[in-house]
């Protein structure tokens, strides 16, 4: 009789920003199939999810990788129930509002590594700085590149676990990197986020790091950490027509407010309108400006106004769930309009 490891992961109840959390269940003969996880209950009292005097709330599983760290593994995302049954407040991924999948989805989550002893991003020497942004971004080499072993051990581990995981590269300031991944579906986009964020917070017990995923640890002249959300759907997958462009950017003018509200924690720290953001105070957008919320991508553009656009304005500790449920609310308004 073999015994398998199934590491339940869920978001708590923290406000504004959700942690991970997780917990493994044995299971004698298991499938590895999704549809043979069971629901599964914790104490939602240690989580900010639940009182004391009635504190059990429900594991839902809604997606299963292998875990490629353990023998027999496998990492099961969940969303979190009432006792009862139905979705609890925290619970954002099942407000979603694409059942079709007809949404998709590419996240470059950005983040700093930061060293345990010092608690300074990495290459940062302690009571002082490194050289100056320039050299930092996708370099190769010693003197400038700073936890690289590091960055291709989680490359190698979400791969394994059959993420689609698209890309990696060092980013503007020293010690900052990003991972991009692509999903077709909202709900997925979401899941693959946060298991690959959960396969690299795991990974830093090994290192003796730990990942700062707020949007401007570093004050000063040095980029924050976003996660640019790269999204498209039918209608703007063939649209044919900068009109459709235009009124889809333009819709998400009058509900800026919304957005930025669950775009993540200290995002005013990082959207100033230097290094790459548009001021928190502003929208705007534009073909191929990286300064403007709203990029239009070029190859859209020359591909006849069919594509996909870059909201650049979610911060790197934003929730996925969140960030993709409002994105969906905000295009469905304005095809109504189309």
């Amino acid at each position: 009789m073999g015994k398998s490891k199934l590491e339940y992961i869920w978001l708590d109840g923290y406000h504004p920003t959700a942690n991970l959390r997780s917990k493994t269940k044995v299971e004698d003969d298991f499938s590895g199939k999704l549809e043979d996880c069971s629901v599964w209950s914790f104490d939602g009292s240690s989580t900010k999810q639940a009182e004391g005097g009635s504190s059990d709330c429900l594991l839902k599983p809604v997606a299963i990788y292998p875990d490629p760290a353990r023998r027999d593994g496998y990492l099961v995302m969940t969303e979190v129930l009432n006792a009862d049954g139905t979705p609890h407040e925290s619970n954002y991924r099942a407000q979603i509002d694409d059942d079709d999948n007809d949404f998709w989805f590419g996240f470059e989550q950005e983040y700093f590594i930061m060293d345990k002893a010092t608690q300074l991003p990495l290459g940062f020497p302690v009571g002082g700085y490194p050289g100056p942004q320039g050299m930092y971004y996708c370099s190769v080499g010693g003197k400038n590149t700073h936890g690289r072993a590091f960055v291709e051990e989680h490359a190698d581990l979400c791969i394994d676990a059959g993420l689609n995981f698209e890309g990696i590269n060092q980013e503007v300031a020293s010690g900052q990197w990003e991972f991009q991944l692509f999903a077709k579906g909202a709900k997925k986009a979401g899941d693959e986020i946060w298991v690959a964020r959960y396969l690299l917070q795991r990974l830093t017990e090994d290192y003796g790091y730990y990942i700062e995923f707020h949007p401007k640890p570093v004050k000063g002249d040095w980029n924050g950490s976003g996660m640019h959300a790269n999204f498209s759907n039918t209608t703007l997958r063939t649209a044919g027509s900068k009109d459709v462009y235009d009124t889809i950017c333009e819709s998400f003018r009058p509900v800026v407010a919304e957005h930025i509200a669950v775009y993540g924690e200290f995002n005013d720290q990082r959207l100033t309108g230097k290094h790459e953001t548009a001021s928190i105070h502003d929208f705007s957008y534009g073909i191929s400006d990286r300064g403007a919320s709203i990029r239009i991508p070029i190859i859209a553009v020359e591909k006849g106004w069919k594509g996909w656009l870059e909201d650049r304005r979610p911060a790197s500790n934003g929730d996925p769930y969140r960030i993709a449920g409002r994105i969906v609310k905000t295009v469905k308004g304005a095809e109504a309009k189309l």
